[in-house]
């Protein structure tokens, strides 16, 4: 992989991070007025026309896209990620985007924890140690004030522990199956259950509304291409750690869209957070070389 390309591939995912914060800043202000269920299944429905649409362009088209000795598997990853950006939505509406992006920044350390008993991998002392320390920044942002052991404190943590299992079984199912399949099954399985789920929370929505639900359905869909096209330029070890450029984004939305306050406690710990989370990404590396 050449510099050029690792540099280009740092630069779209530093883009990528951005459209998706401001995705999640449109699922915030949408979920707050609309049932969560309801803007999912709409955002859903987008992102399987989009999955096709590419499985379409693929050699072999649909068909092609669809293929796999794993459906059952790859039809639990779909339904597992549209479970998980439901849980992580609802943390938005009840948290805001600064607590709830702290928290799932630690989706990572989860990876590295699940690594061993999902994928079989070996997961050596210094990782461990740096998942500690992971969950310690954990403990700090949910510790001080009224979030005690509210149950609203577990949402984004929840979120993060499905997006690490979903993170695992796509790699477990890269074995055998192309990106482009994984990324067909995400798309479609997920529509198919959120539409079953998603109808029976029918709201009427005002007319600017229906503005902000096309542009998160653009959003999505323009954040997942331009994933694409990251990993296809640059190798994902060298560009995942400014995955992280997203809490910075979604907490500036929060602080200055939303007006949501950033305390002393949610920025030590999200550090501390971010920090194991990169120690834990670079040993990764270090160990696949």
């Amino acid at each position: 992989m050449t510099e050029q390309n690792t540099r280009l591939g740092i630069g779209l995912m530093v883009l990528t991070t951005f459209v998706f914060a401001v995705q999640d800043g449109i699922s915030r202000h949408l979920a707050g007025e609309y049932n969560v269920m309801m803007v999912v299944t709409i955002r859903y429905w987008f992102f399987a026309a989009f999955v096709i649409a590419v499985g379409a362009r693929k050699a072999g088209g649909i068909r092609a896209a669809a293929r796999t000795e794993q459906p059952l598997i790859q039809a639990f990853r779909g339904v597992l990620l549209a479970a998980e950006i439901c849980v992580m939505v609802a943390g938005f509406v009840f948290l805001g985007l600064v607590e709830s992006h702290a928290v799932f920044a630690a989706y990572p350390l989860l990876i590295a924890a699940l690594s061993g008993p999902v994928l079989g991998e070996s997961v050596g002392w210094r990782r461990w140690a740096a998942i500690g320390v992971g969950f310690v920044g954990i403990l700090i942002i949910l510790e001080p004030g009224y979030r005690v052991f509210s149950p609203y404190a577990l949402i984004p943590l929840c979120a993060a522990f499905m997006f690490a299992l979903y993170g695992l079984l796509t790699r477990y199912v890269a074995r055998k199956d192309s990106a482009a399949t994984s990324f067909f099954w995400t798309g479609t399985a997920g529509c198919v259950v959120m539409t079953a789920a998603g109808v029976w929370f029918w709201e009427p929505m005002t007319a600017p509304d229906w503005a902000w639900m096309a542009a998160l359905c653009v959003t999505g869909a323009t954040g997942h291409w331009l994933l694409i096209r990251t990993y296809e330029v640059a190798e994902a070890s060298a560009v995942q750690p400014f995955a992280y450029f997203q809490l910075v984004f979604a907490s500036a939305l929060g602080l200055f869209v939303f007006r949501e306050t950033l305390e002393l406690n949610v920025l030590i710990g999200g550090a501390i957070v971010v920090s194991a989370g990169l120690f834990t990404l670079w040993r990764a590396r270090v160990s696949a070389t």
